[in-house]
């Protein structure tokens, strides 16, 4: 069950939290860096509706310069306060949340509908990671979700810091965190979507979960 306050459903919208996008490595004294160096030329540079900045990121992290973005590209640009490079799972939920052909690359007008989704999310990290230490804690995460309409016990609270951070199992990471509260929302709409009775508690057949279980995770 996915119970939310009054006995709703909790969820998440990009652009419900953190304000206004801020730049794509974040902020001095943030504890995110993006890319590296200054941006380079890109043959697609001056495409209508593409803001000349993001244009200038599209072709830094466009490294074959072949016009599209994969993965992989992607995951060389984004970096967490620990230093580390983000996730391949983050980068590929990311990638294709706006890839629209299926192709697994994104282009310069999917890459601006990401870049300011990314600096959604990181307003929303920064604003849960009270002692901005760059990553979340337990009572951080449980905070955050509470905010965002779920409440769950102190248990599941410490299961996906443990799912998440392998290491030490006390912290999580702003793509780490991403990629838990993007899965969170798929399946509480999977959830949603069969209780139809809205009773908080659904029955589900062998196949039925299968086909949740896998259309929800990358």
């Amino acid at each position: 069950m996915f119970p939310g306050p009054g006995g709703g459903y909790g969820g998440y919208q990009a652009g419900g939290f953190g304000g206004q996008p801020g730049g794509y490595g974040g902020t001095p004294g943030g504890g995110y860096s993006g890319h590296g160096g200054q941006p380079g030329c890109y043959a697609g540079y001056g495409q209508p509706g593409v803001n000349p900045d993001i244009q200038q990121w599209f072709s830094t992290v466009d490294r074959d310069r072949s016009g599209k973005i994969n993965s992989n590209e992607l995951k060389a640009a984004l970096v967490n306060a620990q230093g580390k490079n983000f996730s391949d799972t983050a980068c590929q939920l990311m990638i294709g949340m706006f890839d629209r052909d299926k192709s697994g690359t994104i282009d310069v007008n999917e890459f601006q509908q990401l870049y300011t989704y990314i600096n959604q999310w990181l307003n929303v990290f920064r604003t849960y990671d009270r002692d901005q230490s760059g990553h979340i804690e337990e009572a951080e995460l449980n905070n955050a979700l509470q905010q965002m309409g779920f409440r769950f016990s102190p248990d599941f609270v410490r299961f996906l810091i443990h799912k998440s951070d392998m290491d030490n199992h006390r912290q999580m990471s702003v793509d780490q965190f991403i990629v838990v509260c993007v899965q969170i929302q798929r399946f509480t709409e999977a959830f949603r979507q069969r209780d139809t009775d809205r009773k908080g508690v659904i029955t589900l057949g062998f196949e039925d979960f299968l086909s949740v279980a896998l259309s929800c995770s990358i």
